[in-house]
């Protein structure tokens, strides 16, 4: 476990990348559209925005889920991770009550098939998949890592994900669809929709940040802890967590894009130099 202060982040790493020009698509149907014309609600809701390099060849991509507590929220592209020579796809999903789980998981795994179908066409590497998202966001990208069925339907290893960046992600059974199930939101429960039922050893590169353990969402870093505790004791060796000091549920992002960054740059490198 590390503790990081965020005077470290700035000091030490640049990430400006100059002259580099970018493009941006939105609102890009993800689903195929034999499932979009179906559902109006899948039409105007499952959609993504990709921000990409222009004439740039074998960058990185980093998948973006957004929080909200899977009832609300949009889709966007962070400030703090454009211009950095990455692809970042923004994805809106379905939302809560007007679907329940595991819709909004559907939506996850359906959106990161799309980009391992269509991020060469862009120019991106196919093994240089990110995925990431803060709090619901980062929730949803944690159980179709972790849960291998989701991805599975579009004939996707989890092991193909570059790395997973968690910002403050619940690994229980997150409490919206808890809510659902008529459960309060301060009685824990670990069920197939809990991203910690599926620990074990063989996963892809996992960081998991959280803001303080004082400050921070009810006990979003304790469950992480113990997310990090059962991992290793299942012979995982890809997993790491930090816990940034200050900083609450809302306003540990910021100080944690750095590290996201950080952790593509390291891993791509890896990655590449084995071609």
């Amino acid at each position: 476990m590390k503790k990081l202060f965020i005077f470290l982040f700035f000091a030490n790493v640049s990430f400006t990348i100059a002259q580099q020009k970018y493009n941006t698509e939105n609102d890009i149907h993800y689903y195929d559209e034999t499932i979009t014309k179906k559902d109006s609600y899948i039409e105007s809701q499952c959609t993504l925005d990709i921000y990409y390099p222009e004439n740039k060849k074998d960058f990185a991509t980093i998948i973006w889920f957004h929080g909200g507590g899977l009832t609300k929220g949009k889709k966007q592209i962070p400030k703090a991770l454009m211009d950095k020579g990455y692809a970042i796809v923004a994805v809106e999903y379905r939302l809560s009550p007007n679907v329940s789980a595991p819709a909004y998981i559907e939506d996850a795994a359906a959106a990161v098939s799309w980009v391992f179908n269509n991020i060469e066409k862009y120019g991106g590497n196919k093994k240089l998949i990110f995925i990431s998202g803060h709090s619901a966001g980062a929730y949803l990208g944690t159980i179709i890592v972790m849960d291998k069925s989701y991805l599975a339907k579009y004939s996707i290893d989890p092991m193909k994900i570059a790395g997973l960046i968690s910002f403050s992600g619940q690994v229980i059974t997150h409490f919206t669809i808890r809510k659902e199930q008529g459960i309060k939101s301060t009685q824990p429960t670990i069920d197939k929709y809990a991203p910690i039922n599926f620990v074990r050893a063989d996963t892809p590169p996992i960081l998991l940040i959280t803001g303080d353990r004082e400050m921070e969402l009810l006990g979003r870093y304790e469950e992480n802890a113990y997310f990090l505790r059962m991992m290793k004791l299942n012979k995982n060796k890809e997993i790491r967590l930090y816990e940034l000091q200050g900083f609450n549920h809302s306003g540990m992002a910021e100080p944690a894009f750095p590290l996201l960054i950080n952790e593509v740059e390291k891993i791509s490198k890896k990655i590449l130099e084995k071609k």
